[in-house]
């Protein structure tokens, strides 16, 4: 069995390509950075380390090899010969790799090969239809429908958090990659063709959308939160941004808005979604990874896109009757560092106002926008954290008053 990791990162390296060698398939990595691709062909094997606190766990992951994602060709004949396929390059990398994913379904179109399924590992709202608009484009009408019937675009849900790997982490081996022990990947059930593959620890849910909501509104919020809560603080570590009790505050309660709106849209117990976040929050305090704030908030651009982690979390809470005043302190947060980070702004409710409307797709005048600008104006006047959970407070119990 022959598996193709598009992707020679964090996430393929840490995560899927090792379940697929786990599985038994020869993988084969696909990357343009030429140490990693010679470095796995004359190895064929590279180490990843599973850290919690003081305690790891090493595997060496074997039976692998690599091509040069500039070497069409190549990939095009690895596309060809698989059995099963993952993308893990980046939301700003996917239109690159694009026109060698042609070439290899065009091949396998050409060689009458049996269906294919391409799991779809990147951070991305609606990642299948994305790909596969972007596909399309490339082909015929004729290529197409041979598309639709035998390629399956298999959305998955990312949740092991491999943070940037630092020099102590790779510990001698420019290779390894550390990662946390959960490792677990849900994936969209209806969109296989064909008989779905056996992989180590991949679960296949449907409806799967709700597992793709959970993941972006309860961990990537609750996770970004913290990081934009910490770069208010100063601190450098998510470890130690969850360690404070008012950010974990903060971020638990703006989870629970996220779990009770989710409870409510698609008829899942709150239970089970409460005792996710007691998982997620756990896993936050995990110092060993040394995930940071920067990262972690990273691109707030896309963070506080309308339908991404901050907004379409508070969005979807709106919708179904809960307040997101906690999930408004996060957004406040992030707005706060996009203004740090945007050349020649100021930090200013009218620049707030300004990020929301452009970014965020919010007239100021909207009911979220208010409720994140008024958290903001909080910011600026340098309230701290509890000050801001006893507004947030205020505001709910204000809320609740009017909805009874």
């Amino acid at each position: 069995m022959k598996a193709v990791m598009y992707g020679g990162g964090n996430i393929g390296r840490g995560f899927i390509g090792m379940l697929f060698s786990a599985s038994g398939y020869e993988v084969t990595f696909v990357d343009v950075a030429e140490a990693v691709v010679d470095t796995l062909n004359r190895e064929h094997t590279y180490p990843v380390r599973i850290i919690r606190g003081e305690e790891h766990q090493d595997i060496d992951v074997r039976n692998v090899c690599a091509v040069n994602g500039n070497n069409a060709e190549a990939v095009a004949e690895a596309i060809a010969e698989a059995d099963i396929m993952a993308t893990a390059v980046g939301v700003n990398v996917l239109k690159f790799i694009i026109p060698n994913l042609v070439a290899g379904i065009r091949l396998r179109k050409e060689r009458g090969c049996k269906p294919f399924n391409i799991l779809i590992c990147e951070n991305l709202m609606d990642a299948n239809k994305v790909i596969e608009g972007m596909l399309k484009e490339h082909l015929n009408e004729e290529e197409q429908a041979w598309f639709d019937e035998n390629i399956g675009l298999v959305e998955a849900s990312i949740g092991r958090m491999v943070p940037i790997q630092t020099e102590e982490m790779k510990d001698g081996n420019p290779m390894r990659v550390c990662v946390e022990s959960y490792g677990y990947l849900p994936v969209d059930k209806d969109a296989f063709k064909g008989e779905i593959p056996a992989i180590k620890n991949m679960v296949p849910f449907s409806p799967f959308d709700f597992y793709l909501k959970r993941k972006l509104y309860v961990h990537n919020m609750g996770h970004g939160m913290c990081a934009y809560l910490g770069n208010l603080l100063g601190l450098e570590y998510i470890y130690q941004a969850i360690d404070r009790d008012e950010i974990y505050l903060l971020v638990r309660g703006a989870m629970e808005e996220s779990a009770r709106a989710l409870s409510i849209k698609y008829n899942v117990p709150l239970e089970e979604i409460l005792k996710h976040i007691t998982d997620l929050l756990n896993r936050f305090t995990n110092a060993a990874l040394k995930d940071t704030c920067q990262r972690v908030g990273g691109d707030p651009t896309r963070k506080l896109s309308p339908q991404d982690r901050m907004i379409g979390s508070s969005t979807l809470a709106l919708e179904t009757g809960i307040m997101p005043a906690y999930i408004a302190i996060g957004a406040a947060a992030g707005v706060h560092r996009y203004i740090n980070e945007a050349a020649g702004m100021v930090q200013s409710v009218d620049n707030a106002a300004y990020v929301l409307q452009t970014v965020s797709g919010l007239q100021k005048d909207s009911a979220l926008a208010v409720l994140i600008l008024s958290m903001y104006q909080k910011i600026l006047e340098k309230a701290d954290l509890r000050e801001l959970r006893r507004f947030a407070d205020a505001i709910i119990a204000e809320y609740l008053k009017e909805v009874i």
